[in-house]
């Protein structure tokens, strides 16, 4: 069992007999009252984000979620289908709204760490770096600067990002999936 001192940043907890991923700890302190901590949690199932306060005498559960690589396979009707590396015969599926906003960077074959809770697929997390073609970039012109140099375009996974003027169809750029931001070009285009 965990007190509230013993929360951090990636603290996996059961709320409610539910996995959630502590994302904020801040203690408080008011007064001459007692101390208890306001926490972020996300809910390692549906994302979901939730505001909580916690008193010195609440106890938690560590939450025993799995972690296992697969790579991803395909994508057919709301349904996201992953395998084990080592045996494709291993099946998961995921519905759209548990990848969430991951289904925008996901492209056949990529790499992911799978989040299991009770032998049952949760979530899956990305890589913060990945690699992916541009696929649609419209020409950039040298006098293009009402919009502070860059452009949108669009990624082979179907993502549309803001990137540099130089970028164009093509070329493999390194975004960031969290921010959803242009890291960097890594190979130009022919």
């Amino acid at each position: 069992m965990l007190s509230i001192n013993d929360l951090k940043n990636g603290s996996l907890i059961l709320v409610d007999d539910l996995p959630y991923q502590v994302l904020e700890v801040a203690h408080q302190h008011i007064g001459r009252g007692g101390s208890s901590i306001q926490t972020k949690i996300r809910n390692i199932k549906t994302g979901q984000l939730l505001s909580r306060n916690f008193k010195p005498a609440d106890m938690f559960e560590e939450a025993d979620v799995e972690k296992k690589p697969l790579k991803f396979l395909y994508y057919h009707r709301d349904d996201y289908v992953f395998v084990e590396p080592d045996k494709t015969s291993v099946r998961y599926t995921l519905k759209e709204e548990a990848v969430g906003e991951n289904r925008k960077w996901l492209k056949p074959n990529t790499q992911i760490t799978a989040l299991f809770f009770n032998d049952e697929l949760y979530n899956v997390t990305l890589p913060i770096k990945m690699d992916l073609e541009v696929t649609e970039a419209p020409p950039g012109i040298q006098g293009d600067r009402s919009s502070s140099g860059s452009k949108s375009i669009t990624l082979e996974s179907g993502a549309t990002i803001q990137a540099p003027l130089f970028i164009n169809t093509g070329d493999i750029v390194r975004i960031n999936t969290e921010t959803g931001e242009y890291v960097e070009r890594v190979t130009k285009g022919k």
